[in-house]
């Protein structure tokens, strides 16, 4: 079974290697000219496609973030930057000789179903080869959409930016901190992405304003004795705590061991929602910046003027030469001609965060389409496994009539009523 694999990064590589392990025939495509997808940063980022910053290092620590069957170097960091991270998946991809798999420069502009897809459950692929321009079709007996779930740019809209003279940027677009020395900048939004722009802005600039609506809990990377953080808090142990103790009370131990580092309070960061809530911002030198007064907390953004920005509370900063968006990003899967791979609000129902539960037969799956807890590499890993060995079962029973499936219904209602079987990206 030829087996269409929409991505050659993190989760489209191990798919490749899980479907060649079942026997199947995958055949990736990737827009880039090379493996490694959002972590291998180019100085022109591909619109459509998230990307890196030149100085981004991966908030996961190595003992938690490979695949299993291929450790990562003893040689290589525990916190790898990016240029290491895209080394370890090139060294994944010669020892299993995954590339030869991978038609680069390969835009998939469309997959909808074939003709014939009850019975054969077949996917029709378009596809146009960047170099030459010129498209095709081709059809596969399943597909897996390795994408990713950060696609186009989230860019707000401020009052008054028309009048703003200033730049204004998405961190799709920020390469690197060349043109910022001894600028005046405001960062909107704490996530990771813009934590890591502070940060590093706030080392040329003359002065750094992050801008946050709602907070966030922020965790090193270094924790106790000078060890990675997940390598100590993502044990057997600390989830069979967190079952057994009531989430308030693993709320407030985690809270309170967060505040020994950086009292959240003290520097307008203790949003107001618990630890549990939503995914922190992994950060080492924010306590660091802000001590020395070269980063600034503010709210919200109310409006841009023409050399100034107004927040919230009233404040203002002057003489502001630049406004940088770290506002995330809109997922979806445009290119899949299906109601099933619609995205609502910024959500997807996906049963076990793989299959769409009303495609059937289910040959179409996405891998990767989570907010990890720890690395995402073991986590596709086993994704991709399960995929591969559906696929394989039914060519099995393609090949032998004989066999069949139990087959169990369930109200698809139902099913979307469990938030855990919905990815939402907020």
């Amino acid at each position: 079974m030829k087996v269409a694999i929409i991505g050659a990064g993190a989760s489209g590589l191990v798919a490749i290697k899980s479907c060649l392990d079942e026997g199947l025939q995958p055949v990736c495509f990737d827009i880039a000219d090379d493996i490694g997808g959002l972590w291998n940063w180019k100085e022109r980022p591909i619109e459509g496609r998230s990307t890196v910053m030149k100085s981004t290092i991966i908030n996961t620590s190595k003992e938690t973030s490979f695949y299993s069957d291929f450790v990562v170097p003893p040689d290589f960091p525990n916190f790898m930057h990016n240029t290491k991270v895209v080394e370890y998946f090139r060294r994944y991809a010669k020892h299993f000789a995954l590339a030869q798999h991978v038609r680069f420069r390969t835009e998939v502009l469309r997959v909808s179903q074939a003709e014939n897809f009850k019975e054969t459950g077949r996917w029709r692929l378009e596809l146009k080869d960047l170099e030459s321009g010129t498209t095709r079709v081709e059809e596969f007996g399943g597909v897996i959409v390795c994408s990713g779930h950060h696609a186009d740019k989230k860019m707000p809209r401020f009052e008054g930016q028309e009048e703003f003279e200033g730049k204004i940027i998405h961190t799709h677009d920020y390469a690197d901190y060349k043109g910022y020395e001894d600028k005046r900048v405001v960062v909107v939004g704490i996530g990771n992405s813009g934590v890591d722009v502070t940060i590093e802005l706030s080392k040329i600039s003359k002065q750094v304003y992050l801008s946050t609506r709602r907070g966030a809990w922020i965790i090193s990377r270094v924790s106790d004795e000078g060890l990675p953080f997940d390598v100590l808090l993502l044990t057997r142990f600390q989830y069979l705590l967190s079952r057994c103790l009531p989430e308030s009370v693993t709320n407030y131990m985690m809270e309170r061991w967060l505040d020994r580092r950086l009292n959240h309070s003290l520097y307008g960061l203790r949003p107001a929602h618990r630890w549990s809530a939503q995914h922190p911002t992994v950060c080492d030198d924010l306590a660091n910046r802000l001590i020395a007064g070269n980063v600034i907390v503010k709210p919200d953004v109310r409006r841009l003027h023409r050399k100034s920005v107004e927040f919230v509370d009233g404040s203002v900063a002057d003489d502001v030469d630049a406004v940088v968006c770290a506002t995330g990003y809109l997922f979806g899967f445009p290119f899949v001609d299906h109601e099933a791979l619609r995205v609502t609000d910024n959500s997807v129902a996906l049963y076990k965060y793989v299959f769409p539960p009303d495609v059937h037969p289910s040959t179409i799956s996405v891998i990767g389409c989570f907010q990890a807890i720890g690395g995402l590499m073991p986590i596709s890993e086993m994704q991709s496994r399960l995929v591969a060995r559906v696929l394989k079962l039914r060519r099995i029973m393609k090949i032998h009539r004989y066999l069949s499936l139990p087959v169990v219904t369930a109200s698809y209602s139902d099913f979307l009523s469990a938030s855990s079987t919905v990815f939402r990206w907020c």
